[in-house]
C-alpha cells in the first residue's frame, strides 16, 4: 500500500501558542480603545479551533467520521498504527487539485462535473449529517478521473470541522429552499431565525455571493456575470456597519458556513461556472430530503405524513425537470456551433 504522511514541525505547537496569545492580546487592546470593536469572536475562534488544527489524532479521528458518514464519496483511510498527534499517515491518491485546468483537460475531466460532485457532498454534510469540512480552499482538495463514476473529488486536511444541530440544519436548509425558489416571506422569516433581524436582504446576499436582483430573479437561472461581481464590490463599502452587525448577530455554526460558502464559491469562479445550474440541483435535493425527513419524523397523523411526502415530491420532480430543461440547453449550446459549420448538400 502506498501512503502519504504529514509530519508537523516539533516547533509549530509552541509557535502557535504564541500566536494565539498575540491574537487574544491585540484584540482586547483594540476593544478597550475601540469600544465598539464587535470582532472578539475572531480570537476566540483561532483560540478554539487552531489547537485541533494542529492535533492529528483529531484529524484523523474527523476524517473517519466523515468516511463512514459519506461512504459513497472517496475519503483517504488513515493508517492508525503509524499516525500520531503530529504524524499522519493515510491512503496516496493521485490527482490534481480541484482549479487546476490544465490537468483537467489533460484527463477529460469536466469542470461542471467537479461542480457537480463538489456539490454533493457538501450539501450533504451541511444539510443531512450536519458535519462540515470547513477548510475547502484549492489546496485542501484533490480531483482524479473514476473509472466508472467519472470526476472524483478526495478532501484533505480534516482538521476544521464544525457540527451543526438539527435546528439549525432546518432554518438553513429552509433559506435556501427560500432563496432558490425566490420566496420573499420564508427568506425573511428563516433570516430571522438565524439572527439577522430585520438585515435579511443584505443576509441572502452574503449567503448567496449575489445581488439582490439576482435573487429576486432567481440565481438558479440567472449565471454570474462580471458586472455583477464588480456591483457587488462597489457596494459593499456601503455596508460594512451592517455587515459586521450580521456577523455579530448570528451563530459561530453559520460565521462557519459562510466563510465555506465564500471558498466553494471562489473554486467555482476560478473553474469559469460560477452559480452553475449543478450546483443548485444539488443544494436543492439535499434541502428537500432534510425538510421532508425533519416533517415525517415529526408528523403526527397521517395527513401530515402524506402531506410532506407529497411536498417533497412535487419539490423533486420540479428539480429534475429544471434540471433536464438545462442539460438540454447545455447541450445545444455545445453542439449548435459545430453543427452550423457542417457542409450543407
Amino acid at each position: 500500500m502506498v501512503v502519504a504522511v504529514k509530519v508537523q514541525h516539533r516547533l509549530v505547537k509552541r509557535n502557535s501558542n504564541v500566536d494565539i496569545a498575540t491574537m487574544d492580546a491585540l484584540t482586547r487592546v483594540i476593544k478597550r480603545v475601540f469600544p465598539d470593536f464587535k470582532f472578539m469572536w475572531l480570537a476566540e475562534e483561532m483560540k478554539k479551533n487552531l489547537p485541533l488544527e494542529l492535533d492529528f489524532v483529531h484529524e484523523g479521528h474527523n476524517a473517519d467520521r466523515a468516511r463512514r458518514m459519506l461512504s459513497h464519496f472517496k475519503f483517504l483511510k488513515i493508517v492508525w498504527k503509524l499516525s500520531s498527534d503530529r504524524v499522519l499517515v493515510m491512503e496516496f491518491c493521485e490527482g490534481g487539485q480541484v482549479n487546476d485546468i490544465a490537468y483537467m483537460r489533460n484527463h477529460n475531466i469536466s469542470a461542471p462535473e467537479v461542480c457537480k460532485r463538489l456539490g454533493q457532498i457538501y450539501s450533504e454534510m451541511i444539510f443531512v449529517h450536519g458535519y462540515v469540512h470547513c477548510d475547502p480552499h484549492p489546496g485542501n482538495m484533490l480531483v482524479f478521473k473514476h473509472p466508472q463514476r467519472g470526476a472524483e473529488i478526495v478532501l484533505l486536511d480534516h482538521g476544521l470541522y464544525t457540527v451543526l444541530d438539527e435546528n439549525f440544519r432546518m432554518q438553513y436548509a429552509n433559506l435556501w429552499l427560500g432563496l432558490l425558489s425566490r420566496d420573499l416571506e420564508r427568506i425573511q422569516y428563516y433570516s430571522r431565525c438565524l439572527g439577522v433581524g430585520d438585515l435579511y436582504r443584505l443576509f441572502a446576499c452574503m449567503v448567496t455571493t449575489r445581488s439582490w436582483d439576482s435573487i429576486t430573479t432567481g440565481i438558479d437561472k440567472q449565471p454570474v456575470t462580471e458586472d455583477e461581481n464588480m456591483k457587488i464590490a462597489s457596494e459593499v463599502g456601503n455596508y460594512l456597519k451592517e455587515i459586521t452587525e450580521i456577523l455579530n448577530g448570528v451563530s459561530r455554526p453559520m460565521l462557519m458556513i459562510l466563510k465555506t460558502n465564500d471558498l466553494l464559491r471562489n473554486i467555482e469562479r476560478s473553474l469559469c461556472v460560477g452559480g452553475s445550474a449543478y450546483s443548485f440541483t444539488q443544494m436543492s435535493l439535499c434541502c428537500a430530503a432534510a425538510v421532508r425527513d425533519y416533517n415525517v419524523h415529526r408528523a403526527d397523523s397521517c395527513n401530515r405524513y402524506f402531506l410532506s411526502q407529497l411536498s417533497y415530491f412535487g419539490q423533486i420532480l420540479r428539480i429534475y425537470i429544471y434540471e433536464l430543461i438545462s442539460s438540454v440547453s447545455i447541450y445545444f449550446h455545445n453542439v449548435m456551433p459545430g453543427l452550423k459549420k457542417l457542409p450543407v448538400s
